[in-house]
């Protein structure tokens, strides 16, 4: 199938404006989409004679879709009656209370993940990370209902489901129900807080690699673990990702210990991680009583770092829009980037890599052959997008529009 895209805003490069400053160069394209990808970019100066389909997208600025890298979309309680969730003292306490609803919930599981799939892509995401639970109380009831809820959305949302031992991994059986998990359809394996929780750091990494090597499936670990316990722990998973020879196949999610020890030792364990290629997902969490990782210094080291949205209107929290642009526009915020090129280059942490423009302003996407991916908006520049956050928004997955 082909169709025109016509009067498309790119961002093509950078000029000086008079007060020194730098300025987006941005131009009018049509884009020819062909079975889902960029087939042809042309001046919108130049005239196009088709017969195939043709959309006028007016003028709106082109930005590569978004892609939420941690999210819980068995957790959600949209699509049901409001309620605030019960205030807690500790994470233990949360696990309980959670723990308490977890069978009731489970029989419209598929129902609350579909709206929240809904709202993730209506914000612009179309890759989803989520993980999933996988626990005593109600087995693989999760699993079965995002699965059923992601195969409904198929057609415009890839996903990785991880099979997440929400309530401690070295407990009654759970190590056997992450494997069911993984023979039923969870394609990575997760872990939490081998310290906090499981209270064996060597035991849970041990037996968390272990599933991973079995399964031959990517880890992504929760650590809410500060200080130098979380700092231990994601050294010595760095080494047993480099015993393990699995570099490039593992992230630790949240990682908030890394913001809570000296900058020498977050310059050291930088290194460690981009050299073995650990990845770190993000939630930018607004909360002044907990430190996230310090992201630039990170990013510098050349480390990975995908933000996501985490869960949101759930037994965790009553707050939350699910829309992933939002931590970037929070993380740009609170890490003071204010000129022009500093807040366009923080859209790589929601597009896994992709800007329009390299980090010397130069056109690097998009280009023939690209996945025809994107979110539309009314907007001069990423900058613009990523500072006002503008909520009309218009999506496309592979070449079909989804709002």
């Amino acid at each position: 199938m082909k169709q025109w895209l016509t009067n498309v805003l790119l961002e093509t490069g950078e000029y000086l404006k008079e007060n020194d400053t730098v300025g987006t160069k941005v131009e009018l394209f049509h884009l020819e989409i062909t079975d889902g990808f960029i087939s042809q970019i042309v001046p919108a100066t130049q005239a196009i004679d088709s017969p195939n389909e043709v959309t006028d997208m007016k003028g709106k600025l082109l930005l590569p879709a978004f892609k939420e890298m941690h999210n819980h979309l068995d957790k959600t309680y949209l699509s049901l009656p409001w309620k605030a969730c019960v205030p807690v003292k500790n994470l233990k306490e949360r696990l309980t209370r959670e723990a308490q609803e977890l069978s009731v919930l489970a029989t419209t599981c598929k129902q609350r993940a579909s709206a929240m799939i809904e709202q993730i892509v209506n914000n612009g995401a179309n890759h989803i990370r989520t993980h999933v639970n996988i626990d005593p109380y109600i087995g693989l009831k999760n699993l079965e209902g995002v699965l059923e809820a992601l195969d409904d959305y198929k057609d415009i949302v890839t996903a990785e489901v991880i099979a997440f031992p929400q309530h401690g991994l070295l407990r009654d059986n759970v190590p056997i129900l992450l494997r069911e998990a993984l023979r039923n359809g969870a394609t990575m394996i997760g872990g939490l807080d081998p310290a906090g929780i499981d209270n064996s750091i060597e035991r849970s990494l041990d037996v968390t690699m272990d599933i991973a090597h079995e399964f031959n499936v990517d880890v992504d670990i929760h650590l809410h673990d500060g200080g130098h316990v979380g700092y231990y722990t994601i050294d010595k998973w760095i080494d047993m990702v480099e015993e393990s020879k699995y570099q490039g196949r593992t992230a630790i999610s949240h990682a908030f210990a890394l913001g809570d020890v000296s900058v020498m030792e977050q310059h050291k364990i930088a290194d460690r991680l981009a050299q073995q290629q650990v990845k770190i997902m993000s939630t930018v969490p607004f909360d002044m009583r907990r430190l996230i990782p310090p992201i630039d210094l990170l990013t510098e080291h050349g480390v990975d770092v995908h933000f996501g949205f985490d869960g949101f209107y759930d037994s965790w929290n009553p707050n939350g829009s699910g829309d992933i642009l939002e931590k970037v526009t929070t993380f740009a915020d609170l890490s003071r980037k204010l000129d022009e090129r500093s807040i366009r280059q923080t859209l790589k942490y929601i597009t896994n890599g992709i800007t329009p423009l390299d980090a010397d302003g130069q056109k690097v996407w998009p280009n023939v052959k690209d996945e025809a991916s994107f979110v539309f908006f009314d907007a001069v520049s990423s900058a613009e997008v990523i500072a006002r956050r503008p909520l009309d928004r218009i999506v496309m997955s592979r070449g079909k529009f989804v709002k």
